[in-house]
């Protein structure tokens, strides 16, 4: 699976009786097969403000790289798509429990999910070759 673009973004209100202002989306982009994929994560914007409990980051922006900084929204998808492999045959999923949410990022390897952003940007594209790769492993 390539993976060639992650972004998030927060959602506006386009009526006044609606309330998209109260979620962000989290998009990835990846080629699968020969077939380009996008999936779409729709979470409670509130989530963000528990970053700090379920990532190893200090504040949000969570990172920077290529001179770009990535917040929450931004990794939410790809972080969701490596937790969960049954997430590449869907195009949407929405996330409204801070439990489900967190659950995938409890065992991401922060590391590499920096290297894959910088393979995106830098190479337009990150080759996973097994979504395990980004998954902390215990020790025996």
């Amino acid at each position: 699976m390539l993976i060639k673009d992650c972004r998030g973004y927060e959602l506006e209100k386009e009526k006044s009786n609606t309330s998209e202002d109260f979620f962000n989306r989290s998009e990835v982009t990846y080629i699968e097969n020969g077939q380009e994929k996008t999936l779409h994560v729709l979470y409670v914007r509130f989530f963000d403000e528990s970053v700090l409990s379920f990532t190893p980051y200090s504040e949000n922006p969570l990172f920077t790289s290529g001179g770009s900084e990535f917040y929450l929204k931004d990794i939410a998808g790809i972080v969701c798509l490596l937790a969960n492999p049954g997430f590449r045959s869907r195009k949407r999923v929405y996330i409204n429990s801070v439990k489900e949410f967190s659950s995938y990022f409890e065992k991401i390897n922060y590391q590499k999910l920096e290297e894959l952003i910088e393979g995106i940007i830098n190479k337009n594209g990150y080759e996973v070759v097994s979504p395990l790769d980004f998954t902390l492993q215990e020790q025996r």
